[in-house]
């Protein structure tokens, strides 16, 4: 473990951040992205349409919903937590948009500004909950996750009413070059903003300190409080956004829309390389193993496979990708 100061800020307290350890972060980086390939290919022999553009855009659209939501849920699994209420989030914000924008481009900014406090307010509970009364993650989010789902169908009353709006569809599903739609652009921008927040701010540094040592980042000055709370707050802002694009991507509202999205984010995370016990990892793994879960769904629908033998699947492959990742590193080290 070693200690860097905050760059331009001389005599203030020092961060603790992670030993590097160069081999075993390749290995982390490495493994997705072979999976990666050879799952692709092995898509491809299966179904060749999944080489044409109009595949690989249907693919990347659907990829940059998942995306969104999975940046909180990094950001969580790096300080060594977990949010269970991600797909709930993304839900009710893909029911309260509908509601609100009831096919009107006028409502937009109002949507959006809503269902992003939403998101919000259910982060700063979890963090409040885990950070100051000590609840476990775990217990925290699942909570939160039965009273977004509640909240959900009170307000919908079973009967979920509204649509999107016109521009709201043309900005997710309208195709740039072929295979890029908005929603990938978004996607994108977020993607850039993360990564180098993790690498070259003082906040990422921190990050990767509290899921590395709560207790030593503590002694090193680190608001590590502060950065707990602010992490959930984000990956509630970040899948009430996703279940805001969900809205432009389906034209409307459904109950349980948002419900996938709860295990595919952490599968996300997992497939990319990023540790379950916090310090190691970041969001470009997770764009891999955003990818391979997209790909993974796509491919076992493709053969035919019901949810019960997707969801096996799921299982079976984290499992190996868990086991192959510890023992490579365990090698490399």
């Amino acid at each position: 473990m070693t200690t860097t100061p905050e760059p331009g800020e001389p005599g203030t307290a020092t961060a603790v951040v992670p030993a590097s350890h160069p081999r075993v972060d390749r290995v982390r980086q490495l493994v997705p992205v072979i999976v990666l390939v050879a799952m692709y290919a092995i898509t491809v022999a299966i179904a060749p349409g999944y080489l044409e553009p109009p595949q690989i855009g249907s693919l990347l659209q659907l990829a940059s919903i998942l995306g969104i939501a999975a940046v909180g849920q990094t950001l969580v699994i790096l300080i060594g937590g977990i949010d269970l209420s991600v797909g709930a989030v993304a839900t009710l914000s893909n029911l309260v948009a509908a509601a609100i924008l009831a096919g009107s481009d006028a409502s937009l900014p109002v949507a959006l500004l809503v269902v992003l406090a939403v998101g919000a307010l259910v982060g700063l509970g979890n963090g409040l909950l885990i950070q100051y009364l000590k609840v476990p993650d775990l217990v925290a989010t699942l909570a939160s996750m039965t009273v977004v789902v509640g909240a959900g169908l009170l307000f919908t009353q079973g009967s979920p009413k509204g649509r999107s709006a016109p521009l709201l569809n043309a900005l997710v599903t309208g195709r740039f070059l072929g295979v890029l739609t908005g929603g990938v652009l978004i996607w994108l921008a977020v993607s850039v903003v993360v990564i180098l927040f993790l690498r070259r701010s003082a906040g990422g540094r921190y990050v990767y300190a509290v899921g590395l040592n709560r207790e030593a980042s503590r002694y090193a000055a680190v608001p590590v409080g502060r950065t707990v709370i602010l992490l959930y707050v984000a990956s509630g802002l970040m899948a009430a956004l996703a279940g805001f694009l969900l809205t432009g991507y389906t034209g409307s509202a459904y109950l349980a829309s948002g419900d996938s999205y709860q295990m595919q984010t952490i599968a996300a995370v997992i497939l990319g390389g990023t540790s379950m016990f916090g310090g190691r990892g970041g969001y470009g793994g997770t764009i891999i193993g955003v990818l391979i879960t997209v790909l993974l769904v796509s491919a076992l629908r493709v053969v035919g496979i019901a949810q019960a033998g997707q969801d096996i699947a799921y299982g079976v492959i984290l499992l190996g990708m868990l086991l192959l990742l510890t023992r490579m590193a365990r090698r490399s080290a």
